[in-house]
């Protein structure tokens, strides 16, 4: 009987079939990468703010004050008195009444100078001009709460590692397209129930689903990509990811237009339920249905591929090898007990880790460091797009393994000058930082083509989704302690990580290992 990848063969290996599932596929990476840096924009520190002093929205409702008003009559004596003082996280400890003055309401503290004016710390009546411009104003995360902005994207990635673990699981068990449609349904849900939770803690809850379910949903369809394809066309799994570009591109945009948080959201939320229509269009992955001993579904599936790709399969093609292992559910310790599998998954794991950390600190950076940020976060997303260019000319030519390593030498070394360049050339500052941007874009790429091709089909989204799970947990807050820590740190890891990476073995050309047994032939 021949095998799958002869079938395909003569089925077409990227023909019209092929090309529609990925154009459709390749959507979710934008809505992915929407979801992965909105906190960007989700969390930007509203530009005007003060503590509101007990009692002062009644008086200024009775004397009929603007907003700048009520400010000039409680934050300017703030300033002037106490030249140190913070007006958003202190206020004046006083309390106005209906006994205060409309016109001069400090005037019965007259026995005070403005500098000795009692002070207290501001806990909960913040006055934003722009309420709804963020979650920061939504929620009061500012002054001893501005922590809490770190705590909503730590429980997007715990959502991205929980979905790792569950829907990683659940694809290699009940199917790849089951398992998308439903991330796709609960990515949506979530999203509209984000947008309007009626306080920080719903909100943390279904942020942290809509990261379970994300995930699922971007993680699924990479492998679907490479799994219908051969092995001289899986560098369609470099293109999906351009498309995770254009999402980052396009966020910019929709934050510059879209003023409130909650139309952000709604933008990066709604896309999901168009994928629901993909149910009718994108079949179950054959190569998934052989591991689990359904070779009619998957022969079925097969001509029509072959039909859609103006093919034809010869009467010969009745049948398709289906692999002798007993069909076993996937575990964490199939990814470890073997010694080449077990080398692979601990590298890839590190190399996952040290991609997705520098790649999203490099993108969060972008909003502590002041200037234009919609522009700034435009321009280094349009930076990614030669990333993904020089690896469709390098990967076929020389292999995966070399340009991986050199991609993540070049993002650390750029990191490490990057951190010493001085401020007042800024010019090279940011050139130098997006050159490293370019080397991690380029080994984020690397590492879900090499991933995929690294595992078993009965383990290969649930070991494609372990080993970036680990990537999740970033170094919040380094920056708070010198603002060019956390480059430093990054440095470190891509320099060891372009090292690592060098003891995986080459898949250039190779077929997609169906069997733990294929894996190890492989490493040897």
């Amino acid at each position: 009987m021949p095998s799958f990848d002869e079938v395909l063969k003569e089925a077409g290996e990227f023909g019209r079939f092929q090309k529609r599932v990925f154009f459709l596929l390749c959507q979710t990476g934008i809505t992915f990468s929407l979801l992965f840096a909105s906190v960007v924009f989700l969390g930007q520190a509203p530009e005007n703010y003060w503590c509101r002093i007990p009692g002062a929205a009644e008086l200024s409702e009775r004397c009929g004050w603007t907003l700048e008003e009520e400010r000039n009559f409680t934050v300017l004596p703030l300033l002037l008195g106490n030249r140190s003082s913070r007006a958003e996280c202190e206020r004046l400890d006083v309390v106005w009444d209906a006994s205060i003055s409309c016109a001069s309401p400090l005037a019965r503290y007259g026995n005070h100078s403005a500098g000795n004016l009692p002070l207290t710390a501001c806990h909960d009546n913040w006055v934003y001009k722009q309420p709804h411009s963020s979650i920061i104003s939504e929620y009061n995360l500012v002054c001893g709460n501005d922590w809490m902005l770190d705590v909503s994207q730590a429980v997007l990635n715990l959502g991205f590692l929980a979905g790792a673990f569950t829907l990683g699981y659940a694809a290699d068990r009940y199917g790849r397209i089951l398992i998308y449609l439903l991330s796709c349904l609960g990515d949506g849900i979530c999203g509209i129930i984000v947008a309007f939770a009626p306080n920080f803690t719903v909100f943390l809850i279904f942020r942290f689903l809509q990261g379970v379910f994300g995930k699922g949903t971007w993680m699924t369809c990479y492998v679907i990509v490479t799994e219908i394809v051969g092995s001289d066309q899986r560098i369609v799994g470099i293109v999906i990811q351009m498309f995770f570009t254009l999402g980052i591109m396009i966020l910019p945009g929709i934050a510059y237009l879209v003023p409130t948080w909650q139309g952000i959201q709604l933008a990066i939320s709604l896309p999901n339920f168009l994928f629901l229509l993909y149910y009718w269009v994108v079949p179950e992955s054959p190569r998934w249905l052989l591991t689990r001993k359904k070779g009619e579904k998957a022969l079925k599936i097969m001509h029509n591929i072959a039909k859609h790709n103006g093919k034809y399969l010869s009467p010969h093609y009745s049948e398709i090898t289906i692999s002798n292992e007993e069909v076993v559910n996937p575990s964490f310790l199939d990814l470890v007990r073997t010694p080449q599998m077990r080398r692979n998954t601990l590298i890839l794991m590190y190399a996952w880790f040290t991609s997705a950390l520098i790649y999203q600190g490099l993108v969060m950076r972008l909003g502590i460091v002041g200037g234009n940020l919609y522009l700034d976060f435009f321009i280094t997303g349009a930076v990614e797009l030669p990333a993904a260019l020089l690896i469709l000319v390098t990967i076929d030519r020389i292999g995966r393994r070399l340009p991986f390593a050199i991609s993540n030498i070049v993002a650390g070394i750029a990191c490490f000058i990057t951190a010493f360049l001085p401020e007042d050339i800024p010019w090279l500052k940011r050139t130098v930082a997006t050159l490293g941007r370019l080397g991690i874009t380029m080994a984020f790429e690397i590492v879900y083509l090499v991933n995929t091709e690294l595992y078993p089909t009965t383990l290969r989204n649930f070991g494609v989704s372990l080993c970036s799970s680990l990537s999740r947990f970033l170094l919040y807050r380094l920056a708070a302690i010198w603002l060019e820590l956390p480059l430093i740190i990054f440095s470190i890891l891509a320099v060891v990580c372009g090292l690592l990476v060098l003891l995986l073995p080459e898949t250039k050309g190779i077929s997609l290992p169906e069997t733990v047994e294929d894996v190890e032939k492989l490493s040897r």
